[in-house]
């Protein structure tokens, strides 16, 4: 009989703690505020010169002529003449004057942009967002208040409740 009940109760003992880590509750909540900020994508021109024709004779070429690493190139003018006269002609001369080097960006204005943007010939530009009211707060239940900013900026809420049952 001691053995017998010497075995039920280990066997109570055993029941009891496995039951008492059997249940879990988390509960847990996050905020995230963004504000998106500015950003220009700019690709410098280069200079280009180009010259064709029939009939046409060339005392001296045009071209472009490089002055520095930072300044564009300078163009230079040909000369031309016809090969021979009373013959048809055509001529064509082609110049484009490619972008200064520019080394660095203006700073950041209060609005999310920049105020006066580095421009190259290729240019893509994309305006920053602003805080402007932007706020959130949890309180100690967990419940969040979140307040709408201004434009490119987002604000997340997320409350998350988890509850394990384990046997």
């Amino acid at each position: 009989m001691k053995k017998a009940l010497l075995a039920f109760g280990m066997v109570l003992m055993s029941a009891s703690s496995a039951s008492a880590g059997g249940l879990t509750s988390r509960l847990s909540s996050s905020v995230q505020l963004t504000v998106e900020g500015p950003a220009v994508q700019s690709v410098r021109s280069g200079s280009s010169y180009a010259v064709s024709g029939d009939n046409i004779s060339v005392t001296a070429l045009g071209g472009l002529t490089g002055s520095s690493a930072t300044a564009p190139a300078t163009v230079s003018a040909g000369t031309y003449g016809i090969a021979t006269d009373g013959q048809a002609f055509s001529f064509s001369e082609a110049q484009y004057v490619g972008d200064t080097v520019v080394t660095s960006q203006t700073q950041l204005s209060n609005a999310g942009r920049f105020d006066t943007p580095n421009l190259y010939g290729d240019t893509t530009t994309q305006a920053g967002g602003y805080a402007g009211s932007l706020a959130a707060t949890i309180d100690t239940t967990g419940a969040m208040t979140i307040t709408a900013g201004g434009s490119g900026s987002t604000a997340t809420g997320q409350f998350v409740s988890e509850i394990s049952v384990m046997n």
